[in-house]
């Protein structure tokens, strides 16, 4: 028994020590998982991605944890034979996440001879192709870890992660090319030159990636840079494309949006649905372009027929994603509020919403639309204080707790309001 004992203990000790999805600390909520699985469904699976198996590899840890056991095992061997087919190898280093990913999944299922046998399948690979530095991981281990990061909204890690894989091994372009899409989603990052010099120096290395291409307009366009006639020829190469939404369509779409026009950046949504009627996530980029575009009418009324529009593309996103469209609702929610005979629906939304069981982050996150709705459409400001600081009060870091948090602050400071001294205790008392 003792044997037994110790001999479990140990093998607990090397799954803990191993780099793979399962010891990463992700730590996601069942609404993050939903979210990512459908936006790594979204990617395709076209070939010539060479994140392809690193995208099985994050979609089986992703199902194992959603409870999909068996369709976890699945993408795992679809990881194994992308990295052999990318790789043009049965063999190597980008193997020792995903072996670790399978060692973990036969543990947690009670199969611990199969489990032992990844075990020494990692060992074997360290050995085989140990790291060109000592004290640090193989720079595949790196890759994957930076580019799992990115996914999971760490971009600071994971820029840091690519940093290392890339001084290691610097000739892999498509680590340089996440490497700067990691930067620009590193909100304040020191020096926007810099910023712009890698993304130019990627984008040169890697011309077919109209995503990125897509992504560095938007950071010259940051610096004053007039980028109109850039963007118009981008649209055309990123119309050529196979459907995937990183094909640069979606960041396309939003430089439209801020640099052009709404309405043509809902033309050229419109354009590329019509080429491919049945693409998700081209319905979901259209209602995006949609929803700004009856936000940005606050003086005039839109004509109808856009925001029936609106309204039908949502339905429809809301349907092709069930299990991870709750601000699609509420942005539906949003149009409604805004149409000409819409208030009973958007009200009835938000109440079934708000009557819904919905994991932290998302109920801060409809908390704090519906204290706007309130204030702005309801006209029920005391109310909408309440909603305020029930999102407030939620102890998760988000955008949508510092909207609140900032909107109760200016109440507070103006000390008009009756309530400011209880605003003011309660500010003083939030936990973080």
């Amino acid at each position: 028994m003792m044997s037994a004992a110790k001999n479990q203990t140990t093998m607990e000790d090397k799954l803990g020590a191993l780099q793979c999805h399962f010891t990463w600390d992700l730590d996601p909520s069942r609404s993050k998982l939903f979210c990512l699985r459908d936006k790594l469904d979204d990617i395709g699976t076209e070939e010539g991605n060479s994140w392809l198996g690193h995208i099985y590899n994050l979609q089986g840890y992703i199902h194992y944890q959603l409870g999909f056991t068996e369709d976890a095992q699945c993408f795992f061997s679809r990881a194994a034979e992308a990295f052999r087919l990318i790789r043009r190898s049965d063999e190597g280093p980008w193997l020792v996440v995903n072996y670790g990913n399978l060692a973990w999944w036969h543990h947690q299922l009670e199969e611990h001879a199969e489990s032992q046998t990844y075990l020494s399948k990692v060992d074997t690979l360290l050995k085989e192709y140990p790291s060109p530095s000592e004290d640090e991981l193989h720079p595949e281990i790196y890759a994957e870890k930076a580019w799992t990061l990115i996914n999971f909204g760490k971009p600071h890690l994971a820029t840091d992660y690519f940093q290392r894989a890339i001084r290691m091994q610097p000739d892999m372009v498509e680590w340089h090319t996440s490497h700067a899409i990691a930067l620009v989603n590193v909100y304040g990052h020191p020096d926007e030159e810099l910023k712009i010099d890698k993304m130019k120096i990627a984008k040169e290395n890697d011309p077919d990636n109209l995503y990125l291409a897509a992504l560095y307009l938007q950071q010259c366009a940051k610096t004053g840079r007039n980028i109109k006639d850039e963007v118009c020829e981008l649209a055309k190469e990123v119309l050529k494309k196979p459907p995937s939404s990183y094909s640069g369509i979606r960041p396309l779409l939003r430089l439209y949006r801020i640099h052009i026009s709404m309405d043509e950046a809902i033309d050229l949504a419109e354009k590329a649905l019509k080429r491919h009627p049945d693409e998700r996530h081209l319905k979901y980029s259209a209602a995006i372009c949609y929803k700004w575009r009856v936000y940005s009418n606050k003086h005039k009324p839109l004509e109808q027929e856009k925001i029936d529009r609106a309204i039908s593309l949502h339905k429809e996103v809301i349907s092709l994603y069930p299990d991870s469209s709750l601000k699609v609702k509420i942005a539906l929610a949003n149009i409604h509020a805004r149409s000409n005979h819409g208030q009973a629906e958007a009200d009835k939304i938000y109440q079934e919403l708000l009557a819904s069981d919905l994991e932290p982050a998302g109920r801060q996150m409809l908390y704090n639309f519906y204290a706007y709705h309130l204030y702005f459409i309801r006209k029920e400001s005391q109310k909408s204080i309440e909603y305020h600081m029930k999102a407030a009060e939620i102890p998760h870091q988000s955008r949508y707790r510092k909207s609140s948090i900032r909107e109760l602050t200016k109440i507070k400071e103006r000390r008009r309001h009756y309530r400011w001294r209880q605003i003011e205790e309660f500010l003083a008392n939030l936990q973080d």
